[in-house]
């Protein structure tokens, strides 16, 4: 299956779990520290956005993958901008187009399909983090690792993100790398080796 078609795969599993967000449970803790479900939720929209200006041709622009502002009901904000990244990144697989992506680096583009391995990772890692905030990543987690295509290449993109002290900690996008246990699948290898505990629950969840 073709990378943009995998990572459409991904956004479709990331709204399953989004779309059980009720309006009470915003407020709630999730894996990313400090930051609550609606602080989640308004980056992964942004996110949404930013790639998607991205897949269209804008430069080297930080303010475009800024958080965006949610409205009365985030799932679909979360569902109406992933749809539009899909639509985005279909356009630009035909037009072969280059990404930039200045929260990454702002001096070049990066190749399409290594600029959308990296949503794929954000994707199914974020999706990971709303359900852990919600109480049950079972569902997700089975769903990724019963995909060879989808697990395998989340493995390959998680493999190739530097686990420096220079790449990792504090005010970056992953901790330092964990070791996974023993039996865990392969979306819970990336996790941990993203610096997700892969046991990781909301207090009270």
């Amino acid at each position: 299956m073709k990378l943009v078609e995998l990572h459409a795969r991904a956004v479709d599993l990331a709204v399953e779990v989004v779309d059980t967000v009720r309006p009470e449970k915003l407020d709630r803790p999730t894996p990313c520290a400090g930051w609550t479900l609606r602080r989640l939720l308004a980056h992964c929209v942004g996110q949404h956005l930013g790639f998607a200006a991205a897949a269209r041709g804008a430069g080297p622009d930080l303010s475009l993958f800024a958080d965006a502002p949610l409205g009365a009901d985030p799932a679909e904000d979360f569902r109406r901008t992933g749809a539009d990244l899909t639509a985005a990144f279909r356009e630009a697989a035909a037009a072969g187009r280059a990404l930039w992506l200045p929260e990454v680096r702002a001096d070049q583009p990066f190749p399409f399909a290594q600029g959308v391995g990296f949503h794929l990772l954000d994707t199914l890692v974020h999706g990971w983090d709303v359900a852990a905030a919600l109480g049950g990543t079972g569902r997700l987690v089975a769903a990724v690792d019963g995909d060879d295509a989808l697990a395998g290449t989340l493995l390959a993109v998680t493999g190739a993100v530097p686990d420096t002290p220079e790449a990792r900690g504090p005010g970056r996008a992953f901790r330092p790398g964990l070791v996974p246990g023993g039996g865990a699948g392969r979306f819970e290898r990336a996790l941990a080796l993203l610096g997700r505990d892969p046991a990781w629950r909301a207090q009270g969840a």
